[in-house]
C-alpha cells in the first residue's frame, strides 16, 4: 500500500542530499530511485510503488521551482534563524511543508504540520521536532491555511 509519509521520506532523502552535494535535485532523486531499486536503500524495505515516485517527486520538483519563495517564508517565520544557518535537516523538512502549505490545497495545513513533525523526529535531532513545528505552523498561519493571525 503506497504511503504519502514514506513518500515524504524519500523526498526528504533527495532534498537533502541534493543539498549536502550541491547536485541537482532531479539527479539526487534519480540516484535515490536507482538505489532504492538495485536494494540498496536506506531502510531496506520494499521497493517504492508508482504513487509513491509520484508524490515524491511532486514534492521535491516543486520544493525546487519555489525555492527562493519558499526559504523567504521560512525566514520570515523563523526567529533569528537564517535558512543557510539552519541544520540541512530541519531546513529541508521546513522546504516540503512550506510547499505542501503554498502550493498543495489538497492536503489540509494539519497534515502538513503533524507530517513534518514526524520527519523532525524520525531524522533530525533532539531539538528538530519542536523547531519544526513552531515554524512550520507559523507558516500556516500567515498563509492563513490555520485559524489566527494571517496575513494571506
Amino acid at each position: 500500500m503506497a504511503s504519502r509519509r514514506r513518500s515524504r521520506g524519500f523526498a526528504l532523502q533527495a532534498l537533502y542530499h541534493s543539498d549536502l552535494t550541491e547536485t541537482s535535485v532531479s539527479d539526487a532523486l534519480q540516484q535515490l530511485w536507482a538505489g532504492l531499486l538495485d536494494g540498496e536503500g536506506i531502510d531496506q524495505e520494499r521497493p517504492p510503488e508508482s504513487e509513491e515516485v509520484e508524490f515524491a517527486q511532486r514534492l521535491t520538483m516543486g520544493v525546487d521551482a519555489h525555492r527562493d519563495r519558499i526559504d523567504l517564508l521560512i525566514e520570515q517565520c523563523s526567529t533569528n534563524w537564517r535558512v543557510p544557518r539552519m541544520p540541512v535537516v530541519d531546513r529541508n523538512i521546513l522546504r516540503l511543508a512550506a510547499f505542501e502549505l503554498l502550493e498543495c490545497s489538497d492536503i489540509p495545513a494539519t497534515v502538513s504540520i503533524n507530517e513534518a513533525v514526524e520527519l523532525a523526529k524520525r531524522y533530525g535531532t533532539r531539538e528538530s521536532r519542536a523547531f519544526v513545528n513552531g515554524i512550520v505552523d507559523r507558516i500556516a498561519r500567515q498563509l492563513g491555511r490555520l485559524g489566527g493571525k494571517g496575513r494571506g
